[in-house]
């Protein structure tokens, strides 16, 4: 069986000789480069399995580098930002990461993400569908599909990021229910040490933005004050 291939982007010397060493040592292939302007031509002709990538690099950065990958790969994608605060406004830019850690943090709880990350990728379960209604006369549905982290409604669709699709999940499978965000963090996020209130609202945000290019004429997830959020059908 062929190794799978970690491609590092990280330009600090140390940490890439570290981080190196935790991912080979966990049976993985690796592909280390130290520039932003290198990534695109390596990508093109050599795809890898998951990107763990920095967000500040010489040359290109990389939320530009992810904005470019998302135009032609959905490769999971893992960004480092040495500020906790910095997950929230690159969360907001929908960059199309699946998941990101804040600088410093350990090995074994990076190899933890990879792999969770890793092990998702290569399940394929079948498309869950939730009914809703359109109108009072016709109905179509909203079909959430884990394998292809992509959600339809009527002929439109909308690919999310893993977190996005998850958290979609967890709120459509229990309609009405009404999840607080300390509910949602640790039932949503793999590593929720860095995790805020803010991360999450975020995170609504987005798919809310998502499901309303679907076509969606109702606010399909809602705010309730003081609370949290819950997810609701539309009223016949």
């Amino acid at each position: 069986m062929l190794k799978q291939t970690i491609l590092l982007i990280e330009d600090d010397e140390d940490l890439g000789e570290i981080l190196i060493r935790f991912i080979e040592a966990s049976g993985y292939q690796t592909k280390w480069l130290k520039t932003g302007d290198t990534v695109m031509d390596y990508v093109n002709n050599n795809m890898p399995d998951l990107i763990l990538m920095d967000v500040m690099l010489p040359g290109v950065d990389g939320v530009t580098l992810t904005n470019q990958i998302r135009q032609f790969s959905d490769v999971p994608i893992i960004m480092v930002t040495a500020k906790t605060d910095e997950i929230s406004r690159l969360i907001g830019l929908q960059t199309g990461v699946d998941d990101y850690v804040c600088k410093p943090y350990s090995g074994p709880e990076l190899m933890l993400r990879i792999k969770a990350i890793l092990r998702r990728v290569n399940t394929t379960p079948s498309p869950t569908t939730v009914e809703t209604q359109v109108s009072a006369i016709s109905t179509q549905s909203l079909q959430l599909d884990e394998a292809q982290l992509k959600i339809s409604y009527g002929e439109q669709q909308q690919k999310l990021t893993f977190v996005e699709y998850s958290l979609l999940n967890l709120l459509v499978s229990h309609p009405n229910r009404i999840y607080n965000r300390e509910q949602i963090i640790e039932l949503v996020y793999d590593s929720y040490r860095e995790i805020s209130d803010r991360t999450v609202d975020s995170h609504i945000r987005n798919v809310r933005k998502k499901l309303s290019l679907l076509g969606l004429d109702y606010e399909a997830i809602e705010s309730v004050y003081g609370v949290g959020y819950r997810y609701i059908e539309k009223a016949s």
